[in-house]
């Protein structure tokens, strides 16, 4: 990835991008005055699919021994609103302060992660397609992009199943409720 100017300007914040904002294009017509400071990975997490079950968007959750691509970009409050708005904070995305390393230096930004209670999910085609631009540009392996893909819709397949037999559970102890003499209870 060329033309990267990593002078951080001290009145800026600086931020972390795994999904869609790894994007150059979107990001530049989002935040206009943001720059890539810089790449690196975060450690420890892995990326996700969350929010619905077809229309699943990015986020991170702690995973030991994986890793997340990231940019690292330097942007102005003008630009954390706008993202504030695109991410649905503080509804739909939360903001944690992160301490990870770029260029062998520890640098505190921050960075968005959906807050609980969303389900596992499959990504649209076209959100796919804006993530694997930006894995593109900026240089990242994109097996890790459809990794977590397929991880995120065998979990969710996984929590359909839980679901389901959780829904059997309750029905059968619907006709439980019998007692000796024929009449339901509840």
């Amino acid at each position: 990835m060329e033309g990267i100017n990593r002078e951080i300007d001290p009145i800026n914040k600086l931020y972390i991008a795994y999904g869609s904002n790894l994007n150059l294009s979107q990001m530049k017509k989002r935040c206009p005055t943001a720059r890539v400071i810089g790449r690196t990975e975060i450690e420890d997490y892995e990326l996700v699919f969350k929010g619905s079950k077809s229309s699943a968007v990015a986020t991170i959750e702690p995973c030991e021994g994986s890793i997340v691509p990231v940019l690292i970009w330097d942007i102005k409050d003008e630009d954390e609103k706008a993202l504030d708005r695109y991410e649905g904070y503080p509804n739909f995305y939360g903001k944690k302060e992160m301490k990870i390393t770029l260029d062998d230096n520890p640098i505190l930004a921050m960075v968005y992660i959906m807050t609980p209670g969303y389900q596992y999910g499959n990504p649209s085609e076209f959100y796919l397609e804006t993530i694997e631009r930006g894995y593109t540009d900026s240089g990242f392996n994109t097996d890790i992009l459809y990794n977590a893909v397929e991880k995120s819709i065998e979990k969710m397949k996984v929590c359909e199943k839980v679901i389901e037999e959780v829904k059997e559970d309750k029905a059968q102890e619907k006709n439980d409720q019998v007692d000796i003499y024929g009449m339901k209870w509840w």
